[in-house]
């Protein structure tokens, strides 16, 4: 995802992100965050924001056949290019906005992966992701946020568009677990929605 967006989320303009050839790709431990999500062959997996879907590949390869991978984004040139390589995998690309209705069924999802894209959002937007998360994840499903830190860096949207961990768990209706140091200016927060909620 672009780094520079410049969306003023305390004044509720509202987020959007063009991907402009920017990828946060090499700059994360792709290695660790796998290694926390703890996915398993056969689950069902969204990543939401998927830009070029280098996760969406990682996560379909650690699935296998059994399982699937949607890999939604609003940018319909993103998911055009993704459809013509994805073919023949279990990676299902989708035109769609996680602050939204994406038509996905819901409580079908083990995992929600969502990756430098909440500091975009406008605070209604933020409260349609919420609602979306929770109707499309499966009770005991979890919700991975991966965002830069709150403090200066090399690059990134001002810091006061940006979310620490406690700013997460203020917006996000689930249950907090684990945050991890995915990079050395990201990390990433980890929510689970409770067994028995229904969406």
């Amino acid at each position: 995802m672009n780094h520079s967006a410049s969306v003023n989320r305390r004044e509720g303009a509202p987020g959007k992100h063009h991907h402009g050839g920017k990828s946060s790709e090499s700059l994360l431990y792709k290695e660790t965050i796998m290694d926390h999500l703890e996915l398993v062959p056969g689950q069902i997996v969204l990543d939401a924001g998927c830009g070029t879907g280098y996760m969406s590949r990682a996560f379909a390869e650690r699935l296998g056949n059994v399982g699937r991978v949607y890999a939604l984004d609003p940018d319909e040139a993103v998911i055009v290019s993704l459809r013509k390589s994805a073919r023949g995998t279990n990676i299902l690309p989708v035109v769609g906005d996680i602050a939204g209705f994406t038509r996905i069924p819901e409580s079908t999802l083990d995992l929600i992966y969502v990756s430098t894209v909440l500091h975009g959002f406008s605070p209604e937007q933020i409260r349609g992701f919420d609602s979306e998360v929770n109707r499309l994840l499966k009770p005991r499903g979890r919700l991975a946020i991966v965002e830069i830190v709150k403090r200066p860096t090399p690059f990134g949207p001002p810091i006061d568009m940006r979310f620490s961990p406690d700013d997460l768990k203020r917006v996000v209706t689930l249950l907090p677990l684990a945050c991890v140091d995915v990079g050395e200016h990201f990390y990433m927060q980890l929510f689970e929605k409770p067994s028995g909620v229904r969406p």
